[in-house]
């Protein structure tokens, strides 16, 4: 049996950083079921509502969508049921002391395979005001339009 190697993508929490200021990331592993793993390798997964907290002194991961595998049977698993973080206790303590400050919560940005273990990467982040977002994506439109004209100037 050969082994997978590097890191494959299953789904990508892109209105995350939108709506956020990232800060901190960890790579945390996942405690799934099997039919979770094998939903996963079919690239079904979403993460739009997730979020994560802690509860007992562990991290908990909340509001992510693993549909159910189609080929299983009466085995599988709720598509959004509380999925346990593996992560050290060193960084778990450092996580808990950064979200103890107001406003800031963790959030899922991806989840992912590597060398053939699930894991997903949580950030510590701070809510947008609506006016950032709106900042955000006047610097974003400003950069393409300055693009654009080197660009075309470079072509002439």
């Amino acid at each position: 049996m050969v082994k997978e190697q590097g890191r494959k993508v299953v789904a990508s929490n892109r209105k995350a950083r939108h709506d956020y200021l990232i800060g901190d990331t960890y790579e945390a592993g996942l405690a799934l079921w099997g039919t979770e793993v094998k939903a996963l390798r079919a690239g079904r997964c979403s993460l739009v509502d997730g979020f994560a907290q802690f509860t007992g002194g562990e991290l908990w991961l909340e509001g992510v969508h693993i549909p159910e595998y189609t080929q299983g049977t009466w085995t599988n698993h709720a598509p959004r049921r509380r999925r346990k973080l593996l992560l050290h206790k060193v960084e778990l303590d450092k996580i808990d002391a950064a979200t103890r400050e107001s406003g800031r919560t963790i959030v899922p940005l991806q989840v992912y395979f590597k060398d053939g273990r699930a894991k997903v990467e949580i950030a510590i982040a701070t809510g947008k005001k609506l006016y950032d977002k709106r900042h955000a994506l006047r610097e974003r439109q400003d950069r393409r339009e300055a693009e654009r004209a080197m660009s075309v100037r470079e072509h002439r």
